[in-house]
């Protein structure tokens, strides 16, 4: 067990999904799989510079996985952002939010300079968050307190 293969966010719609991580990002779809006997659809996805990793857009269950209470609940959570978050990198996150925005993307967080480099955030159409970062170098020295 030493890699990630796949993580998961909950998903309002899956298609609509599907065609925002796959028109808009330039993501690719890496499974989709409808299991007709048990109403399921795996469906993951991923940017093509990370072949081995999948996204997961995994519709909020119903019962018997999830009370209608617990569902809407998620569903309320996710609308606003709060039920998951993707860290995306890019070399440049000023062109990476000008390209974006150009295709309809709104964001949350303009791109703004942070001690680890250049940062801004936008949500998928079920309301996940996406922060994107353009790396730079900062200070990697210990916290006072930490064990070297």
């Amino acid at each position: 067990m030493t890699r990630i293969a796949n993580a998961q966010l909950w998903v309002d719609d899956q298609e609509e999904s599907l065609d925002f991580y796959t028109k808009t990002l330039g993501w690719e779809v890496r499974s989709d799989v409808t299991v007709e006997e048990w109403n399921f659809r795996w469906l993951a996805v991923g940017p093509p510079e990370q072949p081995d990793l999948g996204v997961v857009l995994m519709p909020i269950p119903g019962p018997p996985m999830l009370d209608d209470d617990s569902a809407k609940n998620l569903a309320d959570l996710m609308a606003k952002g709060m039920a998951g978050t993707i860290f995306l990198t890019t070399d440049d996150c000023q062109a990476s939010y000008e390209e974006l925005s150009g295709k309809g993307v709104e964001f949350v967080d303009l791109p703004n300079r942070q001690p680890y480099g250049i940062d801004a955030s936008f949500r998928d159409p079920s309301g996940n968050h996406i922060r994107l970062t353009q790396e730079t170098e900062w200070d990697h020295g210990l916290v006072e307190g930490d064990a070297g």
